[in-house]
């Protein structure tokens, strides 16, 4: 399994749900628009931190990141 490319997905899927735009995202989490781009798309690894800045940003609970 690719966890970075089910983990990407899992942000794209609950982002569009929530209807917030990679832009949005991006300033609500203080990350770059590319790097969201970039973990939507299986391209990164991302931190502990970063994973909590964006649940947090999605008003979602880490957990739900995960559950592929």
């Amino acid at each position: 399994m690719d966890v970075k490319a089910e983990y990407g997905k899992k942000v794209r899927e609950i982002r569009k749900l929530k209807g917030v735009s990679q832009e949005s995202l991006a300033d609500l989490s203080a990350l770059d628009r590319t790097y969201i781009s970039d973990i939507e798309n299986g391209k990164r690894n991302v931190s502990i931190e970063t994973i909590f800045k964006i649940a947090e940003a999605l008003k979602t609970p880490v957990v739900e990141f995960f559950e592929f």
